[in-house]
């Protein structure tokens, strides 16, 4: 353990505490310190408390700590108003899939609409396949329509993203979603048979 790193914990700790007592002030004089750990800690304490600023929270969304982001975007599910869109092409994809997750959760969003054609890019050609999950479920959560075929190819990938791919055809109906829900429940993996069958109600 370096010499730094007490102070580190004392400083994680005493940002974590600020939250649990309800003082902003102390939280906030955290997020400019010089360590990401503290930094993502004074955001959860800042949003524990309900102080955090959109502009705090801008901040954080562009910090160049991918654990901050990480972090930042996860809060901002719950502030629809500050835009995550771009954090959809962190190059970390860790990142990525949250921000795509928190994106699924923002249904009021302004940007729900703009938002929507960056998911179907994702879930259609990401590299990893956590980020592919985790746009598939932002789409089915959303329900937009255009986003229909690129959940039906959801169907033909990795055994998690057709899980997924089969609960998020949840909110969408017409020939096409019924026969791959159909096709569905013979899938190989036991999972995607019983989530198809959710689904479809049986």
């Amino acid at each position: 353990m370096t010499n730094e790193e007490p102070n580190v914990h004392a400083d994680r700790r005493d940002a974590a505490i600020a939250g649990h007592r309800g003082d902003p002030d102390e939280a906030r004089r955290f997020l400019s310190s010089a360590d990401d750990r503290v930094r993502a800690t004074a955001l959860g304490a800042l949003q524990r408390i309900g102080a955090l600023d959109p502009a705090d929270l801008r901040d954080g969304l562009n910090d160049p700590s991918s654990r901050v982001r990480r972090r930042a975007v996860s809060i901002a599910a719950h502030h629809p108003h500050v835009e995550i869109r771009q954090l959809l092409a962190d190059h970390d994809h860790a990142v990525a899939e949250v921000a795509a997750w928190s994106c699924g959760e923002r249904t009021d969003a302004p940007d729900v609409q703009v938002v929507v054609p960056d998911l179907i890019a994702m879930a259609s050609g990401h590299e990893d396949p956590l980020c592919r999950e985790a746009a598939v479920a932002a789409l089915g959560a959303l329900g937009d329509e255009r986003a229909v075929d690129a959940i039906l190819a959801g169907l033909t990938d990795v055994p998690q993203i057709r899980r997924r791919a089969a609960l998020a055809l949840a909110p969408f109906e017409g020939p096409a979603v019924t026969a791959a829900l159909e096709a569905a429940t013979s899938d190989r993996d036991w999972q995607v048979r019983q989530a198809a069958e959710d689904v479809l109600g049986r």
